[in-house]
């Protein structure tokens, strides 16, 4: 070995015992104008939030002397725990170009993630819940954001929904010869398919189990938008999730198929646009909580008449156009809990946010809305006792507005700085 090598190896093994150990954990203190602790407090007025190695440490009133490596000043602004979004597609864009998935290979999807992860988390998103993506996708860009390798949000991820063959959630619209080759393995038939295929997500790294539980508006089948999973196969669903420690989402929009997917005991319905007294009931006893997604439909919306979707997705948007004025309204009359989601990805990332004013419009307060999307969201994934507020222990997820949100929630539609896991996003 000469000289080069042997110094070479020195400083390698000088080098390791560097790597190996954890750099010093940086105390960053917050001066805040006025902090929102929780969706069921009210403002504090001047306060410091103190955050070590990505947990909040202390939210203490004023701004007195404090030991911290560095301070962020936002005297000027309301602070309050960052939002959560139970229902976002990172990995794709709005369009109707349904052949793309027969053009464009699933890495795209990264790409095209780790473009929108930054825009959420932006727009004050500091958690999502991945609602279904390529077979691989929503989990690296999961790695990616938790590692600080992309900006973005935490990520709950499902991974490829299950569908029954040929229904919403799987290739359709091409040949057969297509449909087979794109076909993402997660179709199934039968109570013990159907709990395999559960196992097989599970096995993959999936978050969550999501479940296309109806036909969809935006599938390419003329088809109703009922049932379409038997009642066997969707509790055969739930029943295997849940002994995995996994909750199970139901894109959902005919009421029976609603109903059926509560009393199988899945745990949320996406969307839930034809939901009757029977299904809430059904829901209510369950405790089933509906994702609205009410901006979904303003997304699909602006397209119409555009040439943006075909004549078969055109028609079944506007049949469900005189129900989603109504739709949280309607379950709030019938005692439904609403949790807050967007289905962001049909319409442009970024614009999440505006889901609120929309909730607002169909009789939630201000203080309701703001809970759907902090409190009662962190308690759908099972994270309450992590995000949702700001208080010591849980994970510095923090953003901040000009203005009281529990006076004016659409004052978050503009945030202006966000803090995900400790990590402030630029």
């Amino acid at each position: 070995m000469n000289t080069f090598h042997k110094l070479l190896f020195a400083g390698a093994a000088m080098l390791a015992p560097m790597l190996a150990s954890p750099l010093a954990a940086e105390t960053v203190a917050i001066r805040a104008g006025s902090v929102i602790t929780d969706a069921a407090a009210e403002p504090t007025g001047p306060a410091t939030i103190l955050v070590t190695d990505g947990k909040i440490v202390s939210v203490t009133p004023g701004h007195g002397a404090v030991t911290a490596d560095r301070e962020i000043d936002l005297k000027t602004k309301t602070v309050l725990p960052g939002l959560i979004d139970l229902h976002t597609h990172l990995t794709g864009d709005p369009g109707g170009d349904f052949w793309k998935e027969a053009v464009e290979p699933d890495e795209w999807g990264v790409v095209v993630g780790a473009k929108n992860a930054r825009l959420t988390a932006l727009a004050g998103f500091t958690t999502v819940r991945e609602a279904g993506s390529g077979k691989e996708t929503a989990f690296a860009l999961r790695r990616g954001t938790a590692q600080g390798l992309v900006p973005g949000p935490r990520i709950i991820a499902a991974g490829p929904p299950l569908s029954i063959i040929g229904g919403h959630g799987d290739v359709n619209g091409f040949t057969p010869e297509v449909n087979e080759l794109l076909d993402s393995g997660f179709t199934c038939t039968g109570a013990v398919e159907c709990a395999a295929k559960v196992r097989l997500a599970s096995q993959n790294g999936a978050d969550v189990i999501k479940i296309t539980a109806t036909g969809g508006v935006l599938s390419q089948q003329g088809r109703g938008l009922e049932a379409h999973f038997t009642p066997q196969e969707m509790k055969a669903i739930a029943d295997t999730a849940h002994s995995l420690g996994l909750k199970v989402m139901a894109h959902a929009h005919g009421a029976r198929g609603i109903q059926q997917a509560a009393e199988a005991g899945i745990d949320s319905i996406e969307h839930g646009t034809y939901i009757d007294e029977a299904a809430a009931k059904a829901m209510k006893a369950s405790g089933t909580v509906l994702v609205p997604t009410l901006m979904a439909f303003e997304g699909v919306s602006e397209g119409l008449g555009k040439g943006v979707y075909t004549p078969v997705v055109e028609d079944k948007i506007r049949a469900v156009a005189p129900l989603m004025g109504s739709l949280v309204s309607r379950a709030r009359g019938f005692g439904v809990t609403v949790a807050f989601g967007t289905d962001a990805g049909v319409f442009q990332h970024g614009r999440n946010a505006q889901e609120l004013g929309l909730m607002k419009k169909q009789g939630m307060t201000d203080r309701e809305a703001l809970a759907s999307a902090t409190t009662v969201a962190a308690k759908v994934i099972g994270m309450e006792s992590q995000i949702g507020r700001l208080a010591p222990g849980y994970s510095a997820d923090i953003i901040a507005v000009d203005g009281n949100p529990l006076k004016d929630v659409t004052v978050l539609e503009k945030v202006g700085f966000v803090m995900v896991r400790g990590r402030v996003i630029e």
